[in-house]
């Protein structure tokens, strides 16, 4: 045998038995995918619920006290706004509220002052009214008392409207208080919910304006697929019915899901979802959520996959349980 012919020879050999073994695996898996009677899927990514943290109320960010990746509770101090121009203009705030309640007490000791005026004029109003029936009076007298009355009863409303006016200018004082106290305490912010900070999106000494976003947080314990599944699908579905995902990197590892959601209306496809049909155009909205996230860890948001339902009162297949 030549010395080409040998060469050929050793590399059709193994050739062959990788054509082989490559067509014996496509075999395998072509059944191994094939899904029986009763159970659609569609191809999804896992998903989790995402809140975004931002600050409310312009300003520079003093403090960042947690870092991408910490797990935070609900209520936690998360970052912190630098608050010295709102403290101070709530401290003077705070003194407008002394002053006007200063001035109101003024206000109401000028109104019983007042008060007593309009009571002795009254009074002596009426003795010179009597006295002019007698004759013992002129008309002259009787107008002057008249109109010392009438001046009388006048600073009375005066002085009355004055303690109208304190009253109100507290209820304005404390209500600027109040809210530049709810501004002070916006500052500070907390975590909405247990989760896990995925995003880190702004550093001490930042001016952020209202609505800068300062954090992106996951939580965990709320992960689910999207899929868009046909008519002839949707139309056997139920929502709280059982269901699976099977992450691409964890093959082996089917999780139990529920039907949480099926849309009512359908949509054109979305041009990142890929579907066995091209022509399937119209599809709807389905949303399989993990019934116990936490069982598998490394199950995460991000990881492509496929979600699988069941259409039909069947059995799941041993590598779907």
């Amino acid at each position: 045998m030549s010395t080409n012919n040998r060469i050929s020879h050793y590399f059709v050999i193994p050739l062959a038995i990788l054509l082989i073994a490559a067509g014996g695996f496509g075999y395998w898996k072509s059944q191994h995918d094939r899904l029986p009677e009763g159970i659609a899927m569609g191809n999804g990514r896992l998903e989790s619920t995402e809140v975004q943290i931002a600050a409310k109320i312009p300003g520079r960010l003093a403090e960042v006290l947690v870092d991408e990746g910490d797990h935070v509770t609900k209520g936690q101090l998360l970052a912190r706004m630098d608050t010295r121009t709102l403290e101070a203009s709530r401290a003077q705030a705070q003194a407008e509220v002394q002053r006007a309640r200063e001035t109101l007490a003024a206000n109401e000791a000028n109104v019983k002052l007042r008060q007593s005026e309009k009571l002795l004029a009254s009074q002596e109003l009426k003795r010179i009214s009597q006295l002019a029936q007698r004759g013992f009076a002129s008309g002259q007298q009787l107008d002057q008392q008249q109109a010392k009355f009438s001046t009388s009863n006048s600073a009375v409303t005066a002085a009355q409207a004055q303690v109208a006016a304190a009253r109100a200018a507290i209820v304005s004082s404390e209500a600027q208080v109040a809210q530049l106290t709810s501004e002070i305490e916006d500052s500070s912010l907390r975590a909405p919910i247990n989760g896990i900070i995925q995003l880190r999106l702004a550093e001490p000494g930042e001016v952020l304006g209202s609505g800068g976003r300062v954090f992106m947080m996951i939580d965990p314990s709320d992960q689910y697929m999207n899929l868009y599944l046909p008519a002839a699908v949707v139309g056997k579905l139920t929502v709280g019915g059982e269901a699976r995902i099977v992450l691409d990197a964890l093959p082996d590892q089917p999780l139990p899901a529920k039907v949480s959601f099926v849309a009512d209306k359908s949509q054109f496809t979305p041009k990142e979802v890929e579907t066995r049909d091209e022509r399937q155009k119209l599809v709807f909205r389905v949303k399989l959520r993990l019934t116990d996230p936490g069982a598998v860890p490394q199950a995460k948001p991000g990881m492509p996959g496929a979600g699988y339902v069941r259409t039909a009162d069947v059995d799941w297949p041993a590598n779907l349980q």
